[in-house]
């Protein structure tokens, strides 16, 4: 099968600049001079999916012999990470290590089958170690000064001993196609030196960009400090800190490819029409890939447009979300108009199989000056079957073969099958100048 890159080598590997295509219409009026400015403000989140779990039945708790199931997507590279208390400690959980359970093997094959022996005890570092077993007392003696994380691997720091903890835990992947996958965590305690309840738990999947997990430590991490809540599940199994927590960190992460910005006069946007199938000009090839050489090569062939910019980010080409402290990538064009004459833009949903951002309907009369935001739509191109946004195998950013499909360009609702985005003004802003 032939390599393909990911949509970041497609981005930054983008030569073309900027293209300009300017025709003489004979047009006598003055032309104006506006400058058209596009930004990422989308306020990114790391995690792509996270959630709570517990036992469904009269008791949330995971008695030994009981299951519970989590279901997820993800792409090449990404992994699913968990926390549940060893119910019979005073402050020990069991986590896989960092990053997490990975889903795929090197080569894009799905994991499937028994992965427990990637699951590990920890020692959440915060209270004094009895004795394991159901004589207990919570929430027991703290440390006089909390420690970090540690592994226990056979005995803690009281001599305690342990059995390992795949014959206590064992988890299993399932692949249920389409980049889902569903991750069983079942209590294989009892019997063993080490009969124990799992308490309810977290679990998290970070987002991958560039090759690199935002966040590769998205519960904890061995040799720091518990936080944001673990030491709540680490020493009662009360998920609800740590579980809000990770609510808060997860959400919508995706660059904007190049920008594709048209300048035309008497004719529809000719860029798309919603209801129509991809026209094989190019646009299949920025929805994809969030290259626009192909689309801007064409549309300067065509009547009744006048220029054709194609727009990369400064350092980054895409532009990348906000992050932190740190601003969402911004390109900016000087434009000439003159009367009559309408502005359309086009850039993809970097973390997806086929959406793209444009002008919606006719695009928006090039003489308005102030935020056009409420002009741009997000839409399907219809030509690649999805999968949850930043989390899909087949998806670019993740080297993956799109699975084609053949429907007509439609707007993508929100909420949608996968997931609720942010207005699009919140994600995507324009401003004409």
């Amino acid at each position: 099968m032939k390599n393909k890159q990911p949509v970041w080598a497609s981005f930054l590997g983008i030569s073309l600049l900027a293209v300009a295509c300017n025709k003489d219409d004979g047009d006598m009026n003055m032309p104006s001079s506006p400058t058209i400015t596009i930004e990422n403000v989308l306020d990114s989140r790391p995690l792509v999916e996270s959630g709570t779990f517990k036992n469904t039945g009269s008791s949330p708790v995971i008695m030994p012999g009981e299951s519970i199931s989590i279901r997820f997507s993800a792409g090449k590279g990404q992994a699913v990470s968990f926390a549940t208390m060893y119910g019979w400690s005073n402050d020990l959980f069991f986590a896989p290590d960092n990053p997490g359970i990975k889903v795929y093997k090197d080569d894009g094959t799905p994991v499937e089958g028994d992965v427990s022996a990637q699951i590990k005890l920890w020692d959440n570092g915060t209270r004094i170690n009895q004795a394991p077993g159901a004589s207990v007392m919570h929430p027991g003696t703290a440390e006089t000064t909390a420690k970090n994380i540690t592994e226990v691997n056979g005995t803690d720091g009281q001599g305690n001993t342990y059995a390992p903890a795949p014959s206590l835990m064992k988890a299993s992947l399932h692949y249920n196609g389409n980049s889902i996958f569903t991750l069983t965590i079942t209590n294989t305690s009892g019997g063993t030196s080490n009969p124990t309840p799992f308490s309810p738990g977290v679990w998290a999947v970070s987002y991958a960009a560039g090759g690199n997990l935002l966040s590769p430590n998205p519960l904890y991490e061995s040799g720091k400090p518990s936080a944001n809540g673990l030491t709540n599940i680490a020493e009662m199994g009360d998920n609800s800190v740590l579980g809000n927590y990770i609510q808060g960190q997860t959400g919508i992460f995706t660059p904007l490819s190049p920008i594709l910005v048209v300048v035309y006069n008497g004719i529809d946007n000719p860029i798309y029409q919603t209801g129509e199938k991809d026209r094989g000009q190019g646009l299949k090839k920025l929805a994809q890939t969030g290259d626009a050489g192909e689309l801007a090569a064409y549309l300067k062939t065509v009547k009744g447009v006048k220029n054709v910019y194609v727009l990369p980010a400064p350092n980054t080409t895409v532009l990348l979300p906000k992050s932190g402290t740190q601003s969402g990538g911004k390109v900016s064009q000087q434009l000439s108009i003159t009367s009559g004459d309408r502005i359309a833009i086009a850039t993809m949903y970097g973390l997806s199989n086929d959406w793209f951002f444009a002008s919606k309907g006719n695009g928006t009369d090039a003489s308005q000056t102030g935020d056009i935001s409420g002009s741009v739509g997000l839409f399907d191109d219809g030509t690649a079957v999805d999968q949850f946004p930043g989390a899909g195998i087949s998806q670019a950013n993740f080297g993956g073969t799109p699975q084609p499909e053949n429907k007509n360009i439609m707007e993508v609702p929100n909420p949608n099958t996968f997931t609720t985005l942010p207005a699009i003004p919140n994600i995507i802003k324009v401003t004409l100048q």
